[in-house]
């Protein structure tokens, strides 16, 4: 049997696979307007990328998780189950294999924060596209897609009056009272310590930081202190 022409059959196929991916997702959510784009996805894959190849993780998987993981997401559709009924059908039509497929299911349904009450990643191709979704909601990229989906959603900036809150069912954290900087309490600066992969830790603590110090700047701010 000739293993090398079988290995690049297969990965043609996956190459395909990959293409046909993007192209749903880009037609799909290049027009979305709450942080959670085509270019958010964009942003996912090549970090799944990078630390999948410094993980020793099965790179397909991980890159086609990536590409599909917000096409069924809650915030995004008015129907998840159809949304992942959809996104399931759709890898089998085109040549995903029903293990490939039952993994990448996998991690897009259990992938999300929801307050902080998800369940934890079972793979480890899991766990590094759970780390990139939540990397690309860190530092300078973080801070702009929060205020884009407040805007979105039509909640504050900021307000005092309103308090962080510290413990949240899922249905809270989708629709209870909230602001933009509230958010970095709430979720943004816990994901740090929630990182599954070496690599992740390491990308999420420089953007930790850079959070941190824009929260102190902004606080100042708000506050009328000119420290010029």
């Amino acid at each position: 049997m000739d293993h090398t022409n079988g290995e690049n059959t297969k990965e043609l196929r996956q190459q395909d696979i990959l293409h046909a991916a993007a192209a749903l997702a880009k037609s799909t959510l290049e027009h979305e307007g709450s942080g959670h784009d085509w270019w958010h996805i964009y942003r996912v894959t090549e970090l799944a990328k990078h630390i999948a190849a410094e993980e020793g993780a099965d790179l397909f998987i991980c890159e086609l998780a990536a590409l599909l993981h917000d096409l069924a997401d809650e915030k995004l559709v008015d129907d998840h189950e159809e949304g992942m009924k959809q996104t399931e059908n759709w890898m089998l039509e085109h040549g995903v294999t029903r293990e490939e497929t039952a993994h990448v299911m996998e991690i897009i349904s259990t992938m999300s924060f929801r307050g902080g009450t998800g369940l934890p990643m079972s793979t480890l191709e899991g766990r590094i596209v759970q780390d990139a979704d939540r990397i690309d909601a860190l530092g300078a990229i973080g801070i702009a897609r929060t205020f884009v989906y407040s805007g979105k959603k039509g909640r504050p900036m900021y307000d005092p009056s309103i308090p962080v809150r510290h413990h949240m069912t899922p249905e809270e954290y989708r629709n209870g009272k909230d602001t933009g900087i509230n958010h970095f309490h709430e979720k943004l600066l816990k994901l740090k310590d929630l990182m599954n992969t070496q690599a992740g830790r390491r990308i999420a603590e420089d953007r930790h930081v850079f959070m941190e110090q824009f929260l102190q700047r902004f606080e100042r701010e708000w506050n009328g202190i000119n420290e010029i």
